[in-house]
């Protein structure tokens, strides 16, 4: 993995990653009381999940890209948002073959 020096939230990530699929994600509460709600839904769609808390969380985790740029000429190619939209493409494409795959089977 290479840093981009650049750091983002989970929340940034979720709230972009629900906009890719046609869906607007209301962030309200803090903490472990913090939710995502749909807003064209009001179905809550996101919950903080203790269980993922890193054991000793820190305030900030950005890691610097020099080394890579330096040493390897390396030099990022895509944006944070384009990131996403190729996750979700790729996750979206999965279901796609697994729905298919279970249509077959019956």
């Amino acid at each position: 993995m290479v840093a981009t020096g650049e750091t983002r939230t989970v929340r940034e990530f979720a709230r972009i990653a629900f906009e890719k699929v046609g869906m607007h994600v209301e962030f309200s509460g803090e903490g472990v009381d913090e939710v995502g709600t749909d807003t064209a839904s009001g179905k809550v769609v996101v919950r903080v999940n203790p269980k993922f808390f890193r054991p000793a969380e820190v305030e900030l985790l950005i890691g610097s890209p020099k080394k890579a740029e330096e040493k390897l000429g390396w030099k990022r190619e895509i944006s944070f948002d384009q990131m996403v939209e190729r996750m979700i493409a790729t996750d979206l494409a999965l279901v796609k073959q697994e729905i298919a795959f279970s249509a077959e089977r019956r």
